[in-house]
Protein backbone atom coordinates (compact mmCIF):
# COMPACT_ATOMS: atom_id res chain seq x y z
CA UNK A 1 0.00 0.00 0.00
CA UNK A 2 1.58 3.33 -1.08
CA UNK A 3 0.47 6.52 0.43
CA UNK A 4 1.94 10.33 -0.73
CA UNK A 5 5.10 11.32 2.44
CA UNK A 6 4.46 8.06 4.39
CA UNK A 7 6.15 4.53 5.29
CA UNK A 8 6.07 1.51 7.11
CA UNK A 9 6.54 -0.36 10.82
CA UNK A 10 9.42 1.25 12.45
CA UNK A 11 10.71 2.67 9.21
CA UNK A 12 12.95 6.02 9.72
CA UNK A 13 13.34 8.99 7.83
CA UNK A 14 16.88 10.70 8.57
CA UNK A 15 20.40 11.39 7.85
CA UNK A 16 23.07 9.39 8.04
CA UNK A 17 25.66 10.39 10.37
CA UNK A 18 25.90 8.66 13.82
CA UNK A 19 29.22 10.16 15.61
CA UNK A 20 29.51 13.04 18.18
CA UNK A 21 29.84 15.67 16.10
CA UNK A 22 32.04 18.99 18.02
CA UNK A 23 29.72 21.37 20.34
CA UNK A 24 27.38 23.63 19.20
CA UNK A 25 26.07 27.09 21.30
CA UNK A 26 27.45 29.82 23.37
CA UNK A 27 30.31 28.33 26.33
CA UNK A 28 28.37 27.61 28.86
CA UNK A 29 25.64 25.91 27.38
CA UNK A 30 25.64 22.38 27.83
CA UNK A 31 24.00 20.46 25.28
CA UNK A 32 23.59 16.78 23.65
CA UNK A 33 23.94 15.60 20.10
CA UNK A 34 21.23 13.20 19.01
CA UNK A 35 21.75 10.54 17.14
CA UNK A 36 18.82 8.05 17.69
CA UNK A 37 17.17 7.23 14.67
CA UNK A 38 19.88 9.23 12.49
CA UNK A 39 18.10 12.29 13.55
CA UNK A 40 20.97 14.43 13.93
CA UNK A 41 20.05 16.92 15.83
CA UNK A 42 21.72 19.22 18.90
CA UNK A 43 19.16 19.68 22.19
CA UNK A 44 19.17 21.31 25.75
CA UNK A 45 20.95 18.99 28.57
CA UNK A 46 18.18 18.28 30.61
CA UNK A 47 18.84 19.83 33.98
CA UNK A 48 20.35 23.12 32.61
CA UNK A 49 19.01 26.09 34.04
CA UNK A 50 18.57 29.41 31.97
CA UNK A 51 17.41 32.08 32.93
CA UNK A 52 14.51 33.02 30.33
CA UNK A 53 12.66 29.92 27.93
CA UNK A 54 13.62 30.88 24.42
CA UNK A 55 11.64 31.45 21.42
CA UNK A 56 8.20 31.65 21.80
CA UNK A 57 7.61 28.72 24.12
CA UNK A 58 3.78 26.85 24.39
CA UNK A 59 3.08 26.59 27.81
CA UNK A 60 1.18 23.30 29.06
CA UNK A 61 -0.40 22.32 32.50
CA UNK A 62 0.56 18.88 33.35
CA UNK A 63 0.06 16.65 36.61
CA UNK A 64 -0.60 20.43 38.40
CA UNK A 65 3.21 21.60 36.77
CA UNK A 66 2.96 24.14 33.96
CA UNK A 67 5.79 23.37 31.08
CA UNK A 68 7.02 25.33 28.81
CA UNK A 69 7.64 23.80 25.21
CA UNK A 70 10.14 25.52 22.76
CA UNK A 71 11.71 23.80 20.00
CA UNK A 72 11.50 20.53 20.42
CA UNK A 73 13.00 21.07 24.55
CA UNK A 74 10.66 20.89 27.33
CA UNK A 75 11.06 23.62 30.62
CA UNK A 76 9.82 23.94 34.17
CA UNK A 77 10.24 26.63 36.41
CA UNK A 78 12.40 26.38 38.81
CA UNK A 79 12.88 29.33 41.08
CA UNK A 80 13.34 32.40 39.71
CA UNK A 81 14.43 30.02 36.47
CA UNK A 82 13.93 27.52 34.19
CA UNK A 83 15.44 24.18 34.31
CA UNK A 84 15.40 21.71 31.25
CA UNK A 85 13.39 18.88 31.79
CA UNK A 86 12.14 15.27 29.97
CA UNK A 87 8.55 15.71 28.04
CA UNK A 88 5.69 14.81 30.07
CA UNK A 89 3.72 11.83 29.21
CA UNK A 90 0.43 13.00 28.23
CA UNK A 91 1.13 16.32 27.52
CA UNK A 92 -0.94 17.68 23.81
CA UNK A 93 1.37 20.66 22.03
CA UNK A 94 -0.35 22.00 18.50
CA UNK A 95 2.54 21.59 16.67
CA UNK A 96 5.72 19.21 16.39
CA UNK A 97 9.56 20.20 16.89
CA UNK A 98 11.27 21.94 14.05
CA UNK A 99 13.27 18.93 13.17
CA UNK A 100 11.70 15.77 14.06
CA UNK A 101 12.33 11.85 12.74
CA UNK A 102 9.57 10.03 11.42
CA UNK A 103 9.61 6.44 12.88
CA UNK A 104 6.67 3.73 12.61
CA UNK A 105 5.77 1.35 15.23
CA UNK A 106 3.27 -1.69 14.84
CA UNK A 107 1.82 0.37 11.48
CA UNK A 108 1.42 3.91 13.53
CA UNK A 109 3.45 7.03 13.07
CA UNK A 110 5.33 8.64 15.45
CA UNK A 111 7.45 12.11 15.39
CA UNK A 112 10.60 11.68 17.30
CA UNK A 113 12.61 14.60 18.74
CA UNK A 114 15.14 14.77 21.80
CA UNK A 115 14.43 11.21 23.22
CA UNK A 116 10.96 12.27 23.18
CA UNK A 117 7.51 10.52 20.72
CA UNK A 118 5.02 12.09 19.86
CA UNK A 119 1.46 11.11 18.18
CA UNK A 120 -1.45 12.78 16.52
CA UNK A 121 -4.03 12.73 17.90
CA UNK A 122 -6.84 14.04 15.76
CA UNK A 123 -9.93 14.40 18.33
CA UNK A 124 -7.49 16.66 20.08
CA UNK A 125 -6.48 18.24 16.98
CA UNK A 126 -2.77 17.98 18.48
CA UNK A 127 0.25 16.20 18.72
CA UNK A 128 0.24 14.13 22.21
CA UNK A 129 4.07 12.86 24.02
CA UNK A 130 4.06 9.27 24.33
CA UNK A 131 6.25 5.87 25.12
CA UNK A 132 5.37 4.05 21.48
CA UNK A 133 6.79 1.10 22.73
CA UNK A 134 3.82 0.80 25.32
CA UNK A 135 1.19 0.61 22.24
CA UNK A 136 0.48 -2.58 21.17
CA UNK A 137 2.65 -4.48 18.13
CA UNK A 138 5.78 -5.27 17.73
CA UNK A 139 8.27 -2.60 16.53
CA UNK A 140 10.48 -3.47 13.55
CA UNK A 141 13.04 -1.81 10.90
CA UNK A 142 11.60 -3.86 8.03
CA UNK A 143 8.83 -1.54 5.96
CA UNK A 144 5.39 -3.92 5.91
CA UNK A 145 4.65 -5.10 2.45
CA UNK A 146 3.55 -2.59 -0.47
CA UNK A 147 -0.57 -3.62 -1.76
CA UNK A 148 -2.04 -2.27 -4.49
CA UNK A 149 -3.56 0.96 -3.42
CA UNK A 150 -2.51 4.20 -4.66
CA UNK A 151 -3.46 6.83 -1.98
CA UNK A 152 -3.61 10.93 -3.07
CA UNK A 153 -4.90 13.76 -0.48
CA UNK A 154 -7.53 15.67 -2.89
CA UNK A 155 -8.10 18.55 0.22
CA UNK A 156 -4.15 19.41 0.69
CA UNK A 157 -4.04 17.04 3.91
CA UNK A 158 -0.85 17.64 5.30
CA UNK A 159 1.55 13.95 5.38
CA UNK A 160 1.12 13.74 9.15
CA UNK A 161 -2.56 14.10 8.57
CA UNK A 162 -2.40 11.26 5.08
CA UNK A 163 -0.59 8.82 7.93
CA UNK A 164 -3.15 9.81 10.59
CA UNK A 165 -5.90 8.58 8.27
CA UNK A 166 -4.13 5.82 6.47
CA UNK A 167 -3.84 4.24 10.08
CA UNK A 168 -6.94 4.82 11.58
CA UNK A 169 -8.69 3.54 8.43
CA UNK A 170 -6.53 0.52 8.05
CA UNK A 171 -7.42 -0.22 12.47
CA UNK A 172 -10.64 -0.31 10.98
CA UNK A 173 -10.63 -1.92 7.99
CA UNK A 174 -8.48 -4.75 10.34
CA UNK A 175 -11.58 -4.92 12.41
CA UNK A 176 -14.00 -5.10 9.97
CA UNK A 177 -12.28 -7.97 8.09
CA UNK A 178 -9.80 -9.78 10.49
CA UNK A 179 -7.38 -9.18 7.37
CA UNK A 180 -4.12 -7.10 8.97
CA UNK A 181 -1.44 -6.79 5.85
CA UNK A 182 1.48 -5.94 8.29
CA UNK A 183 1.20 -9.79 9.76
CA UNK A 184 2.72 -12.46 7.91
CA UNK A 185 -0.35 -13.78 5.93
CA UNK A 186 -2.59 -10.79 6.28
CA UNK A 187 -3.11 -12.88 10.01
CA UNK A 188 -5.59 -14.91 8.72
CA UNK A 189 -5.17 -18.90 7.52
CA UNK A 190 -3.78 -19.27 4.64
CA UNK A 191 -6.84 -20.58 2.63
CA UNK A 192 -8.45 -17.28 3.54
CA UNK A 193 -6.12 -15.17 2.56
CA UNK A 194 -6.88 -14.26 -0.35
CA UNK A 195 -10.71 -13.06 0.38
CA UNK A 196 -9.60 -11.42 3.30
CA UNK A 197 -7.43 -9.52 1.17
CA UNK A 198 -9.45 -8.22 -1.33
CA UNK A 199 -12.32 -7.40 1.61
CA UNK A 200 -9.69 -5.20 3.97
CA UNK A 201 -8.58 -3.39 0.00
CA UNK A 202 -12.37 -2.66 -0.59
CA UNK A 203 -12.33 -1.39 3.28
CA UNK A 204 -9.81 0.68 2.96
CA UNK A 205 -10.53 1.92 -0.28
CA UNK A 206 -14.24 2.88 0.88
CA UNK A 207 -12.86 4.17 4.29
CA UNK A 208 -10.12 6.61 2.28
CA UNK A 209 -12.44 7.39 0.08
CA UNK A 210 -15.09 9.07 2.75
CA UNK A 211 -12.09 11.08 4.45
CA UNK A 212 -11.33 13.02 1.04
CA UNK A 213 -8.38 10.93 -0.68
CA UNK A 214 -8.46 9.45 -4.42
CA UNK A 215 -7.96 5.55 -4.18
CA UNK A 216 -6.56 3.44 -7.42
Amino acid sequence: MKVCGAVAVLSVFGTGATAQEPHHGPPGHAEHFDARFGHNHYYSERGMIVRAVPGRPYGVYRGGVRYYYSGGVWYAPRGGAFVVVGAPIGAFVPILPPYYTTVWVAGAPYYYADDTYYAWRADQNGYEVVDPMGEPGVASTEAPPNDDLFIYPQNGQSQEQQASDKYECHKWSNSQTGYDPTQPGGGVPADQAAGKRADYLRAMHACLEGRGYSVR
